[in-house]
């Protein structure tokens, strides 16, 4: 069956309730075809977060509705081994306390600390490079990170092959692998692996509908500021490492005030919005922020240090050889799909920021 997890924002919710809880939807998961595995509980930020076993979501909103009546904000499909490499486990801890009255009260919150690696495209290192010397590159990179990742306790989520996305339990840990990272990578040697590092924080659900998708989307959105070598680091996070009075080195990283947060995350939420538009250009992406085009460039300029019409391109780029790892399109449809206006155009951009031909892009993916 598949695998959901479900939250529930609930003003003033403490451990024994949510164990009350959970007791009552176990005594009626067989009813509903259910398997109530766990939950995450956090009292300060007020919310719980359930994972349940289910034949689909109806019957977790019927399970909660008979047994106490909480009925979920949000219930999303999970996979489990994200859940575990995210949260750490897909049952209750080991070390929960059972009460007298027979009741397993934990405390243990969901949110957590991302870490962000970006490295350059190995298919555009290997060009550059050749095989053997940007697989060699690579290997220490990817060795490197992750001795660090378990020096400071991080759990490597996934490699998917042009980055690292890690979790941590404390922001402190994560500021201080992302240092030692950025430190040991700052060989010239490695300098051409082109890493960037951002940290973001937050729940594992919010408004996409993937596994702490809001947090990693925005990390990733922050790497776009990552110049001169910084890390650069949310304004949540740096709060979190000021509360817990962690000593960083201040000219490493680069943050910005939570409203310049807000439209950066604007920014590429419209390019994600209209990127296979052929339509929207930089008049369509004024109107879509409300701005002049003079107040538009200004942000897009401070933000990204990129035009609005060269972070259009190049955000239509990225989606174009992302087409091309996926399903190995032809160059007139991924001209098309990717909002340009002919292929010969597209080709020309392509080898313009790349430094090769589109065709020959492809023929290395082979």
């Amino acid at each position: 069956m598949p695998l959901y997890m479900d939250v529930h924002i609930i003003p003033g919710i403490k451990a024994r309730d949510v164990a009350e809880a959970h007791r009552k939807d176990v005594q009626l998961q067989e009813e509903h075809h259910c398997k109530c595995m766990t939950y995450w509980i956090d009292e300060e930020r007020e919310n719980v977060f359930c994972l349940i076993d289910a034949p689909d979501k109806e019957c977790v909103v019927a399970m909660h509705q008979k047994a106490h009546g909480l009925i979920p904000n949000k219930i999303i499909e999970v996979n489990p081994e994200l859940v575990q490499s995210f949260l750490g486990r897909l049952y209750d801890p080991e070390n929960a306390v059972t009460t007298d009255d027979g009741l397993k009260v934990f405390h243990d919150p969901s949110f957590r600390i991302i870490l962000f690696i970006s490295i350059k495209d190995p298919v555009l290192l290997r060009h550059e490079l050749g095989i053997e010397k940007a697989n060699e590159l690579l290997s220490i990179c990817t060795n490197l990170i992750r001795q660090q990742l378990t020096a400071f306790d991080g759990r490597e989520v996934e490699h998917p092959g042009n980055g690292f996305l890690a979790s941590f339990t404390g922001a402190a840990q994560a500021l201080s692998c992302a240092f030692t990272i950025q430190q040991l990578t700052q060989q010239p040697e490695l300098m051409v692996v082109d890493l960037k590092l951002a940290v973001n924080a937050g729940e594992p659900i919010a408004t996409v509908s993937q596994l702490f998708g809001d947090t990693i989307q925005f990390a990733r959105q922050l790497c776009f500021i990552t110049n001169d070598s910084k890390i650069a680091v949310a304004s949540l996070v740096k709060e979190l490492t000021v509360k817990d009075q962690f000593q960083k080195p201040a000219g490493n990283i680069v943050t910005l005030v939570p409203q310049d947060e807000e439209l950066l995350a604007s920014l590429f939420n419209k390019l994600e919005e209209n990127w296979q538009n052929t339509d929207f250009t930089v008049s369509e992406f004024c109107q879509a922020m409300a701005m002049s085009q003079s107040q538009l460039y200004r942000k897009t300029i401070e933000l990204t240090g990129k035009s609005p019409n060269i972070l259009l391109k190049e955000f239509r780029l990225e989606k174009a050889k992302e087409l091309m790892n996926k399903q190995r399109y032809n160059i007139s449809q991924i001209t098309f799909d990717t909002g340009f206006t002919s292929p010969s155009y597209f080709t020309k951009c392509f080898k313009s920021h790349y430094g090769l031909l589109p065709m020959a892009y492809l023929e290395l993916l082979r």
